[in-house]
């Protein structure tokens, strides 16, 4: 990775990771770490068309499976490894974890695909594998125990959130890898804030079943009387709870609807439109 510069988007300085192609964001804070290397996509650059133009790496999109490819092709080239080891799961707004390892990449194409269908977090400790999450306004979580050089990505929506999907993968990362909390970092990426992300009441009927405190997640539009949900909040709260360190939390404070622009949204573009890529890996440095 290569040619960052520092900009503000939203209400955090994130880094600009630029190269001929394609524009993607980093975290300052994780990309201090010289083990590991991660990326947010944007919209810059790429090959598709319409509601995907124009960086779509999303293969689950709906977007010309071709374009799809070359956008991975740029993707794999800009952070240092073949496409095909980049791995971004089927997600369906669950709560599964699930692992890559040795035992996995050895596996045909297709057993790969149904390991990973269903699934909406990914961890591995295996360096220069890709673990990433494909999110259009739901929420990116990238985390990093390095004590015991492990990655995981994870996509949280409401429902995702509502599940504690970020908690569970932190752990994930406990179990699986003896990792200390208290020492992971995390970045909460792009996705959709609170002062668009309005919902109805059955939403936040979940929410208060799951036992979050809806007065640190909710507000009121003072005109519409509509609820809105923080889902920057409710996830960093999952953070903080499994024992993160509130300084080893990063918010890009980047609203995907708001800024459209320059991210795939899809309330904002439909549902039939491009997807941001959030991934991160260990480096080899052997």
């Amino acid at each position: 990775m290569r040619n960052m510069k520092n900009t503000k988007i939203g209400t955090t300085k994130m880094k600009i990771l630029q190269n001929d192609k394609v524009k993607m964001l980093q975290f300052p804070g994780l990309s201090g770490d010289c083990n590991i290397s991660h990326f947010i996509t944007t919209r810059r650059g790429g090959v598709s068309e319409g509601a995907y133009a124009s960086f779509n790496p999303g293969e689950y999109s709906g977007d010309d499976p071709e374009a799809v490819r070359m956008n991975r092709k740029l993707l794999s080239d800009a952070i240092g490894i073949p496409p095909e080891r980049i791995f971004a799961p089927f997600q369906v707004h669950g709560a599964e974890v699930r692992s890559i390892e040795p035992f996995f990449l050895s596996l045909p194409l297709d057993e790969q695909r149904i390991y990973l269908d269903g699934v909406d977090a990914l961890a591995t400790n295996v360096p220069d594998v890709c673990v990433a999450v494909s999110t259009a306004d739901c929420v990116p979580v990238l985390l990093y125990a390095p004590d015991v050089k492990a990655v995981a990505a994870v996509h949280a929506g409401w429902r995702g959130t509502v599940r504690q999907i970020a908690a569970k993968t932190v752990c994930f990362l406990i179990e699986e890898y003896n990792a200390d909390p208290l020492l992971m970092k995390a970045g909460i990426a792009p996705s959709i804030g609170q002062d668009a992300f309005e919902v109805g009441e059955e939403v936040v009927d979940a929410f208060r079943e799951a036992g979050f405190d809806l007065s640190c997640i909710m507000k009121r539009n003072a005109s519409t009387g509509k609820a809105h949900i923080d889902l920057w909040e409710a996830n960093r709260l999952q953070l903080s709870d499994c024992g993160l360190a509130a300084a080893n939390i990063e918010v890009a404070g980047i609203c995907t609807y708001t800024h459209h622009d320059e991210f795939f949204s899809a309330r904002r573009l439909g549902i039939k439109s491009g997807r941001i890529l959030s991934g991160i890996m260990l480096k080899n440095n052997l």
